[in-house]
C-alpha cells in the first residue's frame, strides 16, 4: 500500500532521528510556495553562499510546492528535527510564540520600507529570538507584500464603506477581529474556494495582495481594489534547534551569514513581482481605488491590539510605532 503524503514525511523526519547524521547528508528545507516564487529561489541563493562559505560542507535541499505537507505539519517536523529549514507564513507561529502575531497586527507599519526596518532591527530580533524556546531559529524574515480589500460592490475609502460587507479571512481570530472592527461581515474560507464564492455571492470579498489578486484571477469577479495595504506580515525562514545545535561557531555564523545575505534577494524579487501584477491589473481595467489617509481604520482596529497583546508585547508595538527610517515612502 503507497504511503500518505504525511506517513512518508513522518518517516523521513524519524529515519533522520534514527541514525542519519546531519553531516551526511544537505539540510532539508521545506515551503509551500512554488519553486519560481522569491521565497525558493532566496534559500536557493542562500544555499550557493553556504557552500561557498563552507567549501561544500553545508548545502540545502528545497522541496517546494508543499511536497512535504502544510505548514503546520512541517512546522510539527521541524520543531523535531526531520526538517532543518522551514519557510512559513507567521499565523501558523501564533499559538506557539505569541510574539509572533505582533508584525501581523492592523496598520502596524506604515509603510513597506517601515516594515523591513522593523523587521530587520531589534523588534525583529526580538520575534525571532522568542521562537528558540520552542524549537526553532529565526533566521531572518521575508516578504509578504501589503494585503489589502478588493470587492464585488463598490469601492472602499473609509471603514462605513465596509458595512455589510461578507469578507472573507484567513482562518485566524486576528482577521476576523480586524474585518469586524472595521464594520464588515468576517467569513473564514479557504483560499481555494474563494473565486467561486465571489463568483456565486456567497461573499462580497477578500483582501490579499497584489500578485495574489492577479494569480488568482479574483479581480474578475471582484474588481474593486482599495489600497488599504492593513497587515504587512512577513513571513519567516525557520532552522529546527535539533539541527542548529549540530553546527559549530563557524557554521552557524555562515548559515546565520547566508540568510542575511538571502534577504534582499528575496525582497528584489517580490518587488519586481508586485509591480508587474500591479501594472496587469491596471491595464485589465479594475477600479482601484488609492487611500493615503489610514487614521479613521486605524482608529476603528485599535481594541484589535489590547485585545490581543499582553503589556510587554504592547511595548514592542510601541517601539515599532515610533521607529523611522530615512528610505520610507510609500508601498
Amino acid at each position: 500500500m503507497p504511503f500518505t503524503r504525511r506517513e512518508f514525511t513522518w518517516g523521513l523526519a524519524g529515519s533522520c532521528l534514527l541514525g542519519c547524521e546531519a553531516a551526511e547528508r544537505p539540510m532539508w528545507s521545506a515551503d509551500t510556495h512554488p519553486q519560481d516564487y522569491p521565497t525558493v529561489r532566496a534559500v536557493d541563493y542562500m544555499a550557493k553562499q553556504l557552500r561557498e562559505a563552507t567549501d561544500g560542507e553545508l548545502d540545502i535541499r528545497i522541496y517546494s510546492g508543499g511536497q512535504l505537507g502544510s505548514e503546520r505539519d512541517t512546522l510539527e517536523i521541524t520543531m523535531f528535527g526531520g526538517l532543518d529549514l522551514n519557510r512559513v507564513n507567521l499565523a501558523p507561529l501564533n499559538p506557539i510564540a505569541p510574539a509572533t502575531l505582533v508584525p501581523a497586527l492592523p496598520f502596524l507599519f506604515r509603510s513597506i520600507e517601515h516594515m523591513r526596518a522593523a523587521m530587520d532591527g531589534a523588534p525583529g530580533r526580538t520575534i525571532l529570538d522568542s521562537l528558540e524556546a520552542h524549537g526553532f531559529k529565526g533566521l531572518c524574515f521575508y516578504d509578504s507584500g501589503a494585503r489589502s480589500f478588493y470587492n464585488t460592490k463598490r469601492p472602499i475609502r473609509e471603514p462605513a464603506d465596509m458595512a455589510g460587507l461578507k469578507i472573507r479571512v484567513q482562518n485566524s481570530d486576528l482577521y476576523v477581529a480586524l474585518v469586524e472592527a472595521l464594520g464588515a461581515d468576517a467569513t473564514p474560507m479557504s483560499f481555494g474556494e474563494v473565486y467561486q464564492a465571489l463568483v456565486q455571492g456567497v461573499i462580497d470579498g477578500a483582501e490579499n495582495n497584489w500578485p495574489s489578486y492577479d494569480r488568482t484571477r479574483h479581480f474578475e469577479a471582484a474588481p474593486y481594489y482599495s489600497t488599504t495595504e492593513h497587515v504587512m506580515a512577513p513571513e519567516v525562514l525557520l532552522m529546527s534547534m535539533r539541527r542548529w545545535r549540530r553546527l559549530t561557531d563557524d557554521q552557524q555564523e555562515a548559515v546565520q551569514n547566508a540568510a542575511r545575505a538571502s534577504v534582499p534577494v528575496m525582497r528584489e524579487l517580490w518587488d519586481a513581482r508586485v509591480a508587474a501584477a500591479r501594472e496587469r491589473l491596471i491595464a485589465a481595467g479594475i477600479t482601484l481605488t488609492t487611500i493615503t489617509d489610514k487614521s479613521a481604520f486605524q482608529e476603528r482596529v485599535a481594541p484589535v491590539y489590547e485585545q490581543y497583546l499582553n503589556p510587554e508585547l504592547l511595548e514592542l508595538v510601541s517601539y515599532i510605532l515610533t521607529m523611522s527610517t530615512d528610505t520610507e515612502g510609500t508601498s
